[in-house]
């Protein structure tokens, strides 16, 4: 499956249709799946909508609560092993600075480097991927002899909703 590399962020706008970025959102998770031969179950499901349901990053005891509105209460094992498949499958990205998820609405290759532009004023985080970026670490790190885990750089700062209201 073709995957696109953006090369700006992406910040919802206040006035964001959540619903339907929700709906594509899961509506890709099922193909993807599908082509993999993955499964994704109703927690798995229950979990990247709870994380879809705003541009926020949620921790897993956030989740847990909030899963546990509509229905039981999951345990934390039971989440924590939905939101590894979700790493897994590139469905969510973890945000280090916050011990939280947030759900992955871009189709960039897991392994290319992203960058969070995290809103220190109303929490939203937005998602860029650039090939500049990608390759400028990838050169980097063959130059060191490094091979990257994890390339995620996280920059804390002012979005352009907050900064305009």
């Amino acid at each position: 499956m073709a995957r696109k590399t953006h090369t700006h962020a992406v910040f919802p706008a206040p006035d964001h249709d959540h619903g339907r970025c929700a709906s594509d959102a899961i509506a890709h998770a099922e193909a993807v799946c599908s082509a993999r031969k993955e499964r994704l179950t109703p927690i798995r499901r229950h979990v990247l909508e709870a994380l879809l349901a705003s541009h926020q990053p949620l921790g897993a005891y956030e989740l847990i609560d909030r899963l546990a509105e509509t229905g039981a209460r999951p345990a934390p094992i039971t989440i924590y092993r939905a939101l590894d498949f979700l790493r897994e499958q590139g469905f969510v990205h973890r945000i280090e600075s916050r011990n939280a998820f947030i759900a992955c609405g871009h189709n960039h290759d897991s392994g290319d480097p992203v960058v969070f532009l995290i809103c220190e004023k109303c929490g939203a985080v937005g998602e860029a991927a650039s090939a500049a970026v990608a390759e400028t670490i990838k050169t980097a790190s063959r130059a060191a002899g490094f091979t990257p885990k994890t390339p995620v750089i996280e920059i804390s700062g002012i979005c352009a909703h907050c900064k305009a209201a």
